[in-house]
């Protein structure tokens, strides 16, 4: 079936809703949806019985850049500062000397044992050296599986920063391979140069997204989400275009932005929910139309050799090795290597060589797709059993939420009390973003001349407004009245 404007709706449209009820099924299996919504995107293709022709590696490719962005700036948005700090670094070696140790050791094997060239054996590493989170805490939250002391904080990082790394080693191999005469010495400037400015840009724009929405007042607020997606586009492009890390600028602006104060902060954060949930939908689809299942029967034998040796040699050894000179034991060490589950980003990251033209370009994306579905079959299906074996699982508490449930804050509170503002008081002509109010408490409701007004991020104090204020404990009381400039004796 060839795509028109008059059923590409429709079509698209049904994928998605068979790819929602898919994903229910997948968690009651223990299997990632990921997989669910690549087999509905072969079921459509050429091969399958939906017969759409798509053979597009370039629009395949536009569409896995636009929808990492979003998955990207999804993860980091919901990253909180005060559980990846204590990890950072450990996090941070995972995502760069892990991702190297990974590409390097499956470029060697596929050298020596499967006939590539060098080049191109480590190509194939680079490609498929990058985790993906999605996978990860989508079994971990189906099976209500917790982990202990930080494993799931380390994870959490490593997963949802080492993308940048991945894309930095693919591009960099591709510059290689059609400059021949080019020095291997050269990109480590080229390096330095992705990661500093990817870093620097990715900083200051969290930086402005936060004060943008905050000073911007829009009439509408329905329009905040569209400003952020510019933010976000505009994040990566201009990051790319002065030769920086796009992926790495977008990731670090989300965490610099989640952990911020800004207006209407938990709708935006649901809605980049929904939008990373659709991305992944729309990218696993794509990637799917795009992969022939006729043609993986001839790499079967490979494929299952290069996916074994990953999951049981080259992730571990690179996993113990960054790990080293950091005090974990030897069942943390071994979890977090088992926990190296392939995504839609390596197959995104296969479309790289079919532009640039590599002579086994084909043979590599194949290989990596039955990588990755390989890699989420076997470790996404058993991952909260090793977890259990390994003794690292605690089980989570079921959290029933109320259809009328009130959004107040990220901790349960405890404390309720009434604040008064006079009217000569500082805070006065402030809105409630502009306070540095205590994490632990929030404003809930002002009682202002009798009537009463349940606050915004926005809302603009007045003199005589009462303030009920909802808190963790009596000990935050301090803090508070600090932050509304209110001296007690």
């Amino acid at each position: 079936m060839q795509l028109t404007a008059e059923n590409i709706l429709l079509l698209g449209s049904i994928l998605l809703f068979l790819s929602i009820l898919a994903s229910k099924t997948s968690y009651r299996l223990g299997v990632p949806a990921l997989i669910m919504f690549l087999l509905m995107g072969m079921l459509a293709g050429s091969d399958g019985p939906g017969k759409i022709n798509f053979n597009d590696p370039k629009l395949a490719q536009f569409i896995g850049v636009i929808a990492l962005n979003f998955i990207l700036f999804s993860g980091g948005l919901d990253t909180k500062w005060e559980s990846v700090k204590p990890v950072l670094v450990k996090g941070i070696v995972l995502s760069t000397a892990g991702v190297f140790i990974t590409a390097i050791t499956l470029g060697l094997f596929a050298h020596y044992m499967m006939g590539f060239t060098i080049l191109e054996g480590m190509l194939l590493g680079a490609i498929v050296s990058s985790t993906d989170a999605a996978a990860v805490f989508s079994i971990l939250r189906g099976k209500n599986i917790g982990l202990k002391r930080n494993i799931g904080p380390t994870l959490e990082l490593e997963s949802g920063s080492n993308d940048p790394m991945a894309y930095f080693l693919t591009v960099s191999l591709l510059m290689v391979y059609n400059h021949k005469d080019e020095s291997l010495v050269a990109l480590i400037p080229f390096f330095i140069k992705q990661m500093f400015i990817g870093g620097g840009l990715g900083y200051l724009m969290g930086r402005a997204m936060s004060l943008i929405i905050n000073k911007i007042n829009l009439d509408v607020d329905g329009l905040y989400p569209v400003l952020v997606t510019a933010l976000v586009l505009f994040t990566f492009s201009i990051t790319d275009f002065i030769g920086g890390n796009g992926f790495l600028a977008v990731y670090i602006s989300a965490v610099i932005l989640g952990n911020s104060s800004f207006i209407h902060k938990k709708s935006l954060i649901r809605f980049y929910d929904g939008v990373a949930w659709l991305m992944q939908i729309i990218m696993f689809l794509t990637l799917g139309l795009l992969v022939f299942p006729s043609e993986i029967p001839p790499i079967v034998g490979p494929g299952i050799l290069l996916a074994l040796f990953l999951m049981f040699i080259a992730r571990p050894l690179s996993v113990f090795i960054s790990l080293a000179f950091f005090k974990m034991n030897y069942r943390e060490k071994l979890f977090i290597s088992w926990v190296g589950l392939r995504g839609a980003v390596p197959i995104v990251f296969a479309t790289y060589p079919l532009l640039a033209g590599v002579e086994q370009a084909n043979m590599i994306f194949n290989l990596v797709f039955f990588i990755t579905v390989s890699s989420v079959l076997l470790q996404g299906t058993t991952l909260s059993q090793v977890a259990k074996w390994l003794h690292l699982s605690v089980p989570q508490k079921i959290k029933k939420r109320s259809p009328l449930e009130i959004e107040l804050s990220d901790s349960v509170k405890s404390e309720l009390f009434e604040v008064e503002l006079s009217n000569n008081n500082p805070v006065v002509g402030k809105s409630i973003v502009q306070l540095s109010f205590p994490k632990t408490a929030i404003i809930i409701m002002i009682n202002r001349h009798g009537k009463f007004i349940r606050p915004g991020g926005s809302t603009v104090l007045e003199g005589g407004d009462k303030l009920a204020v909802l808190a963790d404990n009596k000990e935050v009381l301090p803090k508070v009245y600090e932050a509304l400039k209110i001296k007690t004796t």
